[in-house]
Order: C-alpha cells, then sequence, then structure tokens
C-alpha cells in the first residue's frame, strides 16, 4: 500500500529507540487514563482502553497499575488531567513531522518541542501544516514465525484489512481505524497471536534523505521520542540499508 510506515521499519533496525521500560509503562498509563475518561472505565464499551490495556498487558505491566490508571481517568482516583493535542511541522530535508502528545501543560510542551526541531534543523509549525499527508490506519504486527503471510492474508483480507506487508521479522495488517478490532479479533480466533495493534498515521509519500540529513533526522526522531510528553511521532522519510548501516557503525 502507498504511505508504508518507513519509520516502523527503521525503527526496528536501529537498537535502543523506546526501550527503556518506563517509559513505555508511563506513555501507557496516560493511554488508559485518557480512553477511561473519554469512553468509561469498562474495557468491553470502550475499544481504545480495550486496546490501551491489551499493550499495557504485552508491556507486562502490573494488574494494579492498570486499574489505577483508569480509576484515574473516569475520576474514582485523583491525579493529573491530561490533554491530547498534536504538533505538527517539519524536520532537515524538508520531512514532514507529526507528534502526538499528552499534556498537563501546552505551552510548556510546545515550546520545548519548538526547541526540539530547532536544535536539529527544523522547525514547529502551525496546525495542520502536514497532518494532509498522513493517512490514519490501523496497524496490527503478527511475528513472522507465529505464521505464513498466504494464511494471514487470506484471515485479515476476508475479515476486512486493506492490505499485508512483511517486513523485518514481522508481518503488518493494515485497516481502516474502524475495522482494527475487528480484524484483530478475527486473526487471533485462528490461533495466530498478535504482537500489537494500534492506531497509526501513515505517509502517503516518502522523502528519501542522503546520510548527512539522515543523520540529523535520526537524532531529531530520538529526542522527539524520549521527550516525556510524546506518544507517538510520525515522519515521511526513508534511509537506504546502506546509509542506515553506515549510521549505526
Amino acid at each position: 500500500m502507498s504511505g508504508h510506515s518507513k519509520w516502523a521499519t527503521i525503527k526496528r533496525k536501529k537498537a535502543g529507540i523506546d526501550a527503556a521500560r518506563g517509559r513505555v509503562f508511563t506513555r501507557v498509563i496516560k493511554e488508559i487514563s485518557i480512553a477511561a475518561r473519554q469512553g468509561g472505565g469498562d474495557p468491553t464499551g470502550n475499544p481504545r482502553l480495550r486496546t490501551a490495556i491489551a499493550t499495557a498487558k504485552a508491556s507486562n505491566m502490573p494488574a494494579d497499575n492498570i486499574e489505577r490508571a483508569i480509576k484515574k481517568g473516569t475520576g474514582e482516583l485523583e491525579g493529573v488531567t491530561y490533554e491530547e493535542i498534536t504538533y505538527e511541522g517539519y524536520g532537515p530535508g524538508g520531512v514532514a513531522l507529526m507528534v502526538d502528545c499528552v499534556t498537563d501543560n501546552k505551552n510548556r510542551t510546545a515550546s520545548e518541542l519548538r526547541h526540539l526541531f530547532s536544535k536539529y534543523g527544523g522547525n514547529l509549525g502551525a496546525q495542520g501544516c502536514v497532518a494532509w499527508m498522513f493517512e490514519a490506519k490501523g496497524v496490527i504486527t503478527i511475528d513472522s514465525s507465529k505464521t505464513d503471510e498466504d494464511t494471514l492474508m487470506d484471515v485479515a483480507l476476508e475479515a476486512g484489512a486493506d492490505d499485508v506487508k512483511a517486513e523485518e521479522g514481522v508481518f503488518e495488517v493494515y485497516t481502516a481505524p474502524a475495522s482494527m478490532e475487528t480484524v484483530k479479533a478475527a486473526i487471533e480466533a485462528k490461533g495466530i497471536p498478535v504482537s500489537s495493534a494500534e492506531m497509526n498515521k501513515l505517509p502517503q509519500n516518502t522523502v528519501q534523505l542522503d546520510e548527512r540529513t539522515a543523520e540529523s533526522m535520526l537524532k531529531l526522531m530520538d529526542m522527539v521520542e524520549d521527550f516525556d510528553d510524546t506518544q507517538k511521532a510520525y515522519a515521511n522519510f526513508d534511509i537506504s540499508p546502506e546509509i542506515l548501516a553506515k549510521l549505526d557503525k
């Protein structure tokens, strides 16, 4: 499909990104709290909460942490009130960049992101400046050792998926946002374990970067994804395997 998430593939090749367990827990806790606040604390009738809980369990988050995050979201326990906001801008080489954030202080978050963008040759832009370059999709990831591509494709497409792609040790199943839960359930019903299922913003086209620009862009992505308020970051760049190998040395 056009708009494949090149950054997701690069992250799998590049060691150390988002590997800190505590950072993963923080992001998932925020997602659970927001999902519970918006759709209620019962995952049965709240698909977003159900997905967040599944992500938490896949990260080995203790059940008590999950329960507290839900109760903070529904107001049963006191806690910080978070807001969701997406920041948009450009990285080096004109790469389009979107950053989904959860914050308790939008002014602070905007200021810190603006500093990061500027430091690595980018600039934070106005809302809507790059959103049109991305398309919302559900992305279901399956370890390629757990099934074969033909079997998965038959199940996924029959359940309403848009496409299936083979990438670095995994299969990625793409769906319309409203179909992700249905497709995921159909895959699991066939005994195929799902590694992750999440909403993503996929670029409609990508910018191929040279070595110097790629180095700056990877540094920017590292810093943006390490930023405490970041939930997810999306960008429309690609790096050749040869350049990526040089940068990993």
